[in-house]
């Protein structure tokens, strides 16, 4: 899919933008943005102007006619975030056909990594709160990891870590997303309307068409996606599914007369744009939760929370390594070049990073001060997860500099 270029936009104005996107393409941006996002957020949360934050968060607007009358932290959870999934069903179809995970035996222990990092810390999560309301959904919480987050720590704190790594860590996040999309299209579907669900995969069908036929056109595509966006929003099934379908829809091989197939071009455009804005801007409403005493000290009272912060600390890191060990050991998968076990520990820690999509699954499970104290816990587990994972990362790079001296 092609975008006409500006033609009134000065030369020096386009290449500005173009330099500012590419700043913006990169994980240490990305995830430094992220970053400063969640600081403000808490900030603005448990401050003066904490009812001005919530005014906001909570300001109802869009066509009531259409039950689009959303709150603003709603059309962001549910408009703005499908062009993440979008991007990241980009990601994930390219991997599929023509990158890392289309080699079965490369893509073998990431995905039985991904596998075991989203059972493990479901079963612990389950297991620690079995009985406390809530808890039939609330163990999805840490099931996913945070891509962006992620990958913005191991480009801060692990330079010296083979490209490998970063594959092996992008695979296993990627595939990590896609079961965490599943959950979320099983576990919070309300009030399915088939008539709105046939219309969804009619026009998805049109999409698929459009891409096989090499229809370029934006004057398609955009009211195609908007039109998928507004009936699979209708059909009760969560907005964001039908990025990620629209996503694995889109061509990934390039053909002779092309420089970039349509999934790679659209990758390019809204990749620095996913991460450094509309991410940010998600973690900017969702993480704005109450941090006093009180608040801290009520977590340790509720088996939720605690369960969350287990299933992404320890689960997460317990699920992704052990499952890499037994898939090793027992000849299933290989490690990746050059990384060892210690470094296969560090990106399994990194693995509890479950940032962006823990937090949706928290606003989707419960509801109230139930889920203002799991997403606490998201970020708690997070922070912890991030800060031992930049530890042992650093501590490699500064051992790795030693020996090459």
């Amino acid at each position: 899919m092609t975008e006409p270029e500006s033609e009134s936009a000065p030369d020096g104005a386009r290449s500005k933008v173009f330099d500012f996107a590419e700043y913006l393409r990169t994980e240490t941006v990305g995830g430094m943005v992220l970053l400063v996002a969640t600081a403000l957020a808490l900030i603005a949360a448990n401050s003066p102007v904490s009812g001005l934050y919530e005014g906001v968060r909570d300001f109802s607007v869009g066509p009531h006619a259409l039950h689009l009358d959303l709150t603003v932290g709603e059309w962001v959870k549910d408009g703005l975030l499908a062009i993440f999934f979008f991007v990241a069903g980009l990601e994930l179809k390219r991997e599929l056909v023509v990158g890392e995970l289309a080699d079965r035996k490369t893509a073998t222990l990431p995905v039985l990594a991904a596998f075991g990092g989203m059972v493990v810390p479901a079963a612990m999560a389950f297991a620690i709160g079995y009985g406390a309301p809530g808890a039939g959904q609330a163990w999805a919480i840490p099931v996913a990891t945070d891509i962006a987050f992620a990958l913005g720590v191991l480009s801060l704190t692990g330079s010296g870590m083979p490209t490998a790594a970063r594959v092996f860590l992008l695979s296993l996040a990627v595939v990590d997303d896609l079961g965490a999309i599943i959950v979320i299209a099983v576990l919070f579907t309300d009030g399915l309307s088939v008539l709105a669900l046939l219309a969804a995969v009619v026009l998805c069908a049109a999409y698929w068409f459009a891409q096989r036929k090499r229809i370029t056109t934006p004057y398609l595509y955009l009211p195609l996606a908007l039109a998928t966006w507004v009936a699979v929003h209708s059909s009760g099934i969560h907005a964001t599914i039908a990025g990620v379908a629209l996503g694995l829809l889109t061509r990934v091989r390039t053909d002779p007369d092309e420089t970039a197939s349509p999934s790679m071009r659209l990758e390019h455009r809204l990749q620095p744009w996913s991460a450094g804005l509309i991410v940010p801007v998600f973690a900017f409403f969702a993480a704005g939760v109450p941090v006093n005493g009180e608040a801290l000290g009520a977590l340790f009272h509720d088996r939720i929370p605690i369960a969350v912060m287990a299933g992404l600390f320890f689960g997460k890191f317990l699920g992704i390594f052990g499952t890499s060990y037994l898939a090793v050991k027992l000849g299933l998968g290989s490690r990746p070049a050059g990384v060892t076990w210690r470094d296969l520990s560090a990106l399994a820690m990194l693995g509890g990073v479950g940032f962006t999509v823990s937090l949706l699954i928290a606003e989707l499970s419960l509801a109230g001060d139930a889920a203002e104290r799991a997403k606490t816990a998201v970020l708690i587990a997070s922070a912890l997860a991030s800060l031992v994972a930049s530890a042992m990362l650093l501590r490699r790079g500064r051992r790795a500099a030693r020996e090459r001296n």
